[in-house]
């Protein structure tokens, strides 16, 4: 298998190996294991200069199968293939997502695939992180904000941190509730 995968095919092949057991990507254990406590785990710096000098296909299995510190630094690698495989790692928590859903760098490539993801978007924290993420795709973003509470749609309505529409959305449902209550 090559070092660096050239194509979407070989990505898939890649990936497919790695799912089933079959490749012979070797990975350190400290980079796949979660650590039991903080104190166990190793400096964050000297995990970052391990992941930087690893060839694309290191990278793709570490992405898939890593612990957290590993999927934090791989979430921002540059390489986007690598951070769309750090969101199909099953043991990406509520609590990574909602982090990256906040993120105002994130690219709203990575923002879409938390989108399709329904158990994700059952989260309060990341409906609410979609909605007010400016880089956030303008219709999935609107999407969120009707199902947010009074209080937070209060918070967009006057917020100048948010898209000019999803502000405007906000306080069309805030008077339209507010009519209704009449």
């Amino acid at each position: 298998m090559p070092d660096a995968p050239e194509n979407e095919v070989e990505v898939a092949e890649l990936v497919r190996s790695i799912e089933a057991g079959e490749d012979k990507i070797e990975l350190p254990e400290e980079l796949v294991v979660e650590p039991e406590r903080a104190a166990d785990a190793p400096p964050q710096g000297t995990l970052q200069a391990r992941i930087i000098t690893m060839n694309p296909s290191e990278k793709i299995k570490l992405a898939l199968r890593g612990n957290r510190d590993a999927r934090m630094i791989l979430i921002r690698d540059g390489n986007k293939m690598i951070r769309r495989f750090v969101l199909q790692n099953p043991r990406t928590s509520d609590s990574e997502v909602i982090s990256l859903a906040r993120n105002k760098n994130a690219d709203n490539e990575l923002l879409q695939i938390v989108t399709q993801h329904r158990e994700w978007m059952r989260n309060y924290q990341v409906r609410l992180a979609i909605a007010t993420n400016p880089k956030a795709p303008l219709p999935i973003a609107l999407r969120q904000v009707s199902s947010l509470d009074q209080r937070d749609l209060r918070q967009i309505a006057k917020s100048k941190n948010v898209p000019q529409a999803i502000a405007a959305q906000a306080r069309r449902i805030l008077m339209a509730q507010h009519g209704g209550q009449e």
